[in-house]
């Protein structure tokens, strides 16, 4: 596709690693400002470390949710902005365009740059304000991790920030999207009808750069009923719950439901209250990273079905417990017509499903040991490299922002796609 990086679903480009030239700015290594939307979130760890394993220094400035942040994530001086909240839009708007007017003073601090790389479009913003303080020409990347529903919307106030977003978009110099369905679905019909920006498909892939394999799952769970199966991370979903809920209270029998992580306050209230006097459904509330294999090693199936944002961002991600399952030889459930039904139909893996209301009780009354054991062994052959990002991943990245750092700043942003790879 002209004025498009193109990569793979699967794995990030494979170009051999370009020796990194002496930085733009000052010193002997290109430096990266990662602005970010909540500098507690885990992601934001995984990414800084992929950055200083592809050669980069890094600083990382950006809001916070809960606690306030370290003076250091993975060896990267923080700057933090301000306190900002899940679901109050209007509030993180304002802060951003505070720190956008004031980006001046940010941009002293922060020290100099070769690359901006920002996610979410609260930060882009904020990014291309600091850009025009600096003392050199720098490169913005936009690094967008899900569609916000509002973006989506055809109010007014949706068309405004689609309009924002475009505008900025326009200073930015590449687009790093998780998913390869943000582009079909939403950037390339909505946001690129008469302009592109180059892009990449980087994967929440788990993130391993120590030599080795990850211990893998060979637990032997007992291939039979009650059929465990779990639901890890971001517990957010209300329909899904209602089906595990439901098929819990009807079939104690057949299923027993693990509900691991972080329950979104905003969609269920108190969690417990939904969940109380279910023997079938256990929840363990929230885990550390260190707990994953062990959770996986628990259960037969791995809940990736989602419809919190039904037809919009639900169909589009690839989510981290698509990963993380799949590292550990979990057999997922997902949605068929799904990007990540289509992910795991390609990889020839686990169980899509088109209604799982009516069609999860069915199937599991129906499996036989030897059908399981089919779907486990199909998971144990898939290629650790689906779900693991590892050094060459990292190379790939090194590649990929010296290319952008020294694509020239001072043309269109027309003739720019038209002269990317």
């Amino acid at each position: 596709m002209p004025g498009t990086f193109l990569v793979s679903a699967r794995s990030m480009i494979r170009a051999p690693r370009q020796s990194l030239k002496p930085r733009l700015s000052t010193g002997t290594r290109l430096r990266i400002v990662y602005f970010v939307h909540d500098l507690n979130d885990a992601a934001v760890e995984k990414r800084l470390l992929m950055l200083r394993a592809a050669g980069f220094e890094a600083v990382v400035t950006g809001f916070w949710r809960g606690a306030k942040p370290p003076l250091e994530i993975a060896g990267a001086k923080t700057v933090p902005l301000s306190r900002t909240f899940d679901s109050r839009l209007v509030h993180r708007g304002a802060a951003a365009a505070y720190h956008a007017l004031t980006s001046r003073g940010l941009m002293r601090e922060l020290g100099p740059a070769d690359l901006f790389l920002a996610r979410s479009l609260e930060m882009l913003a904020v990014a291309v304000a600091a850009k025009r303080h600096a003392a050199v020409p720098l490169a913005v990347i936009y690094e967008i991790l899900d569609i916000h529903r509002l973006l989506l919307s055809p109010s007014i106030a949706g068309r405004n920030l689609r309009l924002i977003e475009r505008a900025l978009m326009r200073k930015a110099d590449f687009l790093i999207t998780s998913s390869p369905a943000y582009l079909r679905a939403y950037f390339e019909p909505v946001q690129f009808p008469d302009r592109r920006l180059p892009t990449a498909v980087i994967e929440n892939k788990l993130l391993q750069l120590q030599s080795g394999s990850v211990a893998m799952s060979e637990a032997a769970l007992a291939p039979g009923p009650p059929w465990r199966i779990g639901w890890f991370g971001m517990i957010r979903c209300s329909r899904s719950l209602k089906i595990l809920l439901n098929l819990a209270r009807k079939r104690p029998d057949l299923v027993k439901i693990e509900i691991f992580g972080r329950p979104t306050r905003r969609v269920f209230g108190d969690f417990d209250d939904h969940i109380r006097g279910v023997p079938a459904l256990n929840f363990g509330g929230a885990y550390a990273p260190s707990e994953l294999k062990q959770l996986y090693e628990s259960v037969h199936f791995n809940w990736a079905i989602d419809y919190f944002e039904e037809n919009a961002n639900s169909e589009w991600l690839l989510p981290n417990r698509l990963y993380e399952g799949g590292n550990y030889n979990v057999v997922p459930f997902a949605l068929r017509r799904t990007e990540t039904g289509r992910w795991l139909k390609e990889m020839d893996l686990g169980v899509l499903l088109d209604d799982p209301a009516l069609e999860l009780e069915t199937f599991l009354d129906s499996l036989a040991p030897a059908d399981f054991h089919s779907l486990k062994n199909a998971a144990r052959r898939a290629p650790r490299s689906a779900f693991i990002a590892d050094q060459s991943d990292c190379d790939s990245m090194a590649t990929l922002f010296t290319n952008v750092i020294e694509r020239p700043r001072n043309v269109s942003l027309s003739e720019r796609a038209s002269q990317s790879p």
